[in-house]
């Protein structure tokens, strides 16, 4: 990231833009055509765009090899899916041993946003194995090829996939890790923006399969459906971002009326997307350390019991 723009804020509008675009709200022509209005002196359109998209680099803490980890790709099926699901599959290296039985740990289900699986959440996927628990970051674009190393294209891909088989393809999954020799059968599941609303529809379709889920500013599962979840449920929003913030009220109505053990953090100076620390223009770093504390605490509870 060049220095201008590490001395130059980021227009909040030009944010909340990037964000509408990933989110499929507004093609990319609308999105690069508003960012020019943000222009000033010292900051060129070019320079916000780049530091509005994804750095994976920097947004790396936990290298591909590190020796406390063991990661391998994994296919799951899932007939009534879209046939398969293939997944980064990562374990604590302390899990496995060639002399002894390994323990059995809790398994967390990692759900990315809505472009694949990008280096952002086998990045997350890795750190839950450093805190000894058994992680799996499926891709949805399995059927179409895979994550293609580019968001854009990886969110193109992504509105091809039919929802109902791709929802069925993420309890599939679900189902697979909690099975798995490495896991003790209880799992949790976190995800971001398309991931955070697949976690908690999965809480309303796993049932009492699904021990906890932490989703991160994802989109509610229906009221209606609230009585079918015996999971505990984590939810994260930034302050600022207000749809969904707007919208949280009702859904902790939903849970408490339904007897859900709950909780709701609407984290203050912090945006949609605040946790991905490779989109620096939206990562708060106090807040995501502060929901990580909590996602870990949480299933730390709910799945070692």
């Amino acid at each position: 990231m060049n220095q201008m723009i590490v001395q130059k804020k980021i227009p909040a509008e030009a944010v909340d833009l990037y964000t509408r675009f990933i989110h499929g709200e507004i093609p990319r022509r609308e999105f690069l055509n508003g960012v020019q209005k943000y222009a000033v002196a010292g900051l060129t359109a070019s320079a916000i765009v780049e530091a509005l998209m994804p750095n994976y680099a920097l947004g790396q803490q936990v290298r591909k090899d590190d020796e406390r980890i063991i990661a391998t790709y994994e296919t799951v099926p899932s007939p009534d899916g879209h046939g398969y699901m293939k997944g980064y599959f990562v374990r604590p290296f302390s899990a496995i041993s060639r002399t002894q039985t390994p323990a059995k740990l809790p398994g967390v289900i990692v759900i990315h946003e809505n472009r694949g699986l990008n280096p952002h959440t086998e990045d997350v996927a890795r750190r839950f194995a450093l805190e000894n628990f058994v992680a799996f970051a499926p891709d949805a674009l399995s059927s179409v090829g895979g994550y293609p190393g580019d968001d854009y294209r990886g969110g193109e891909l992504f509105a091809k996939l039919d929802p109902a088989k791709r929802t069925r393809d993420f309890v599939n999954v679900s189902r697979w890790l909690k099975a798995h020799a490495a896991c003790n059968g209880k799992i949790g599941v976190t995800g971001f923006c398309f991931g955070g609303g697949m976690s908690n529809t999965l809480s309303t379709i796993l049932g009492d399969e699904l021990g906890a889920a932490a989703p991160f500013y994802g989109g509610q599962a229906r009221a209606e459906d609230a009585s079918k979840i015996k999971a505990a449920i984590l939810i994260h929003h930034g302050a600022l971002d207000k749809p969904l913030v707007d919208a949280y009220p009702a859904q902790e109505a939903a849970l408490k009326a339904n007897n859900v053990k709950h909780e709701g953090h609407m984290y203050p100076n912090s945006v949609h997307g605040f946790f991905n620390d490779a989109t620096p223009e939206r990562y708060n770093r106090a807040t995501a350390q502060q929901a990580w504390t909590r996602t870990i605490d949480w299933f730390n509870q709910s799945l070692r019991t």
